[in-house]
């Protein structure tokens, strides 16, 4: 299956399930209790990491994943507007902004019109927000949240609008793309200027106490988990956390695990498992949290499955995990999601990856 005018579902069929689906979430969402209405939200993407990159980092790490410490389970369908299988870009704006976009599109619907993401409508609400992500800071999903663009390629457009976004902590890699544009612009000294605390490295991003941050830890992206980034990103998460949960009114965040993706493209067992298993200890520092805040909604998900991964050996006992690709692409079978927190149990059943964006909204307590 290839584009939808000619091959996926009519658009009347599209209307006509989506409706559907907006009815369900109401009865869902209907008079939520204070109780069960998160503060604050994490929530964790695991790029590319479908059941069988789960079950096979489950393995690895001999049945001791943090992912494992979620209460509840969901099942999220990832199709775009024009394509059965679904590319960052649209996977990344449906979750972010709650529509089905054209693959490709960074927070615009198909027709181009801009539209706002959670990140954004935490922040108009008084919360701090920010993203943390094992790529380009400026690439599709944390894009998704941050910046509305008709092509994810518009890296450096997608930079200048980070300046503008008042988003209060953003770390990742980039930073060729704040300081060293081919428009000449020097963003970093635009983001001092605006408050924020530039840093390049690891360590003088732990130094930051308080503020906004600009993480540009990398040129472009980070390096592969086991080729020297470390525990970079579950220490950005938690960076990230401290800096962002002094405000009364609560947070959002958006932490990505940005690699899985690029090993299932890659065709690489070993590559996955440990982008996973990193991926995790991020997911371990929120649910930490979590549990002790109480106010904290935990969400880990992923935009869409990457190379038809098949797990047809492992082991349990000796961490051994094993198994084949069926493509070197995304795949369009669905991504589990699961939850943790105040409000975790609506997120049940089969879901449209709209439906997250439409849950979080609604936990919040936010109007339109």
């Amino acid at each position: 299956m290839k584009k939808l005018s000619t091959q996926i579902l009519p658009v009347f069929l599209i209307i006509g399930i989506l409706t559907f689906s907006n009815n369900i979430f109401a009865q869902k969402t209907n008079s939520i209790p204070k109780s069960e209405q998160p503060r604050n939200i994490i929530l964790l993407i695991g790029d590319g990491m479908g059941l069988a990159q789960f079950y096979a980092a489950m393995t690895a790490s001999r049945d001791n994943l943090n992912i494992s410490r979620c209460t509840h389970i969901a099942l999220s369908r990832t199709f775009s507007a024009d394509d059965y299988v679904t590319d960052s870009g649209a996977g990344g704006t449906a979750i972010a902004c709650g529509i089905k976009t054209n693959n490709g599109m960074i927070g615009m619907l198909p027709d181009s019109t801009a539209v706002t993401s959670i990140l954004h409508y935490a922040r108009l609400n008084g919360k701090s927000t920010g993203v943390a992500t094992t790529c380009d800071i400026t690439h599709a999903t944390p894009a998704s949240f941050v910046t509305s663009v008709p092509s994810r390629k518009m890296e450096e457009d997608i930079a200048l609008q980070f300046l503008y976004s008042g988003i209060d902590v953003f770390i990742g890699g980039g930073f060729d793309n704040f300081a060293m544009r081919k428009d000449g612009l020097m963003l970093t000294d635009s983001l001092e200027k605006f408050s924020y605390k530039v840093v390049t490295s690891i360590p003088e991003m732990m130094d930051v106490t308080s503020g906004k941050l600009a993480g540009l830890l990398y040129p472009k992206h980070p390096p592969k988990f086991n080729e020297g980034r470390g525990d970079m990103l579950s220490l950005a998460t938690s960076k990230a956390i401290e800096l962002l949960e002094d405000n009364k009114n609560g947070f959002f965040l958006m932490v990505e695990g940005s690699q899985i993706d690029w090993a299932g493209h890659d065709n690489d067992v070993n590559y996955m498992i440990s982008e996973t298993l990193d991926f995790d200890k991020a997911v371990g520092i929120a649910l930490d949290y979590a549990e002790k805040n109480k106010e904290t909604l935990v969400i880990v998900t992923a935009d869409h499955e990457t190379g038809g991964f098949a797990n047809l050996e492992g082991n349990f006992s000796t961490g051994e995990a094993n198994g084949k690709f069926t493509s070197d692409n995304h795949s369009g079978i669905p991504v589990p999601v699961f939850t943790f927190g105040p409000g975790a149990m609506y997120f049940e059943g089969l879901l449209e990856n709209t439906d997250l964006f439409k849950l979080m909204f609604e936990l919040y307590g936010f109007k339109k």
